[in-house]
């Protein structure tokens, strides 16, 4: 059985920390949007940073990277769950930019 939205949320939540907020919205074809954002950094004037990804497993993956990226960043030693999969992130990163390189057109 599939984990309804809530559910997943609130697992997002736990493992990205206490920094993050996370949200998950259906678009317009109700599919999952997960948006993740920053409680202390803030962009464009007013604005939180935050990834926004859509998709399946593999948006939230996206997302999350992004979120384990950020955090690695500006917030380095901070305490998330998500930072045990900073390798695995930097690892997804590199082949997608070798594939990238190998087949520009992508």
């Amino acid at each position: 059985m599939t984990a309804s939205r809530s559910a997943r949320e609130k697992k997002a939540a736990s493992e990205a920390g206490a920094l993050a907020r996370v949200k998950i919205e259906l678009d317009g074809h109700e599919q999952f949007v997960y948006k993740i954002s920053c409680s202390a950094c803030v962009v464009r004037g007013h604005r939180n940073w935050s990834a926004y990804r859509p998709g399946g497993e593999n948006g939230f993956m996206a997302a999350m990277d992004r979120w384990v990226f950020h955090l690695n960043e500006k917030h380095p030693g901070t305490d998330a769950p998500c930072m045990a999969f900073l390798s695995a992130a930097q690892q997804r990163l590199h082949e997608r930019r070798e594939k990238q390189e190998a087949d520009p057109a992508t």
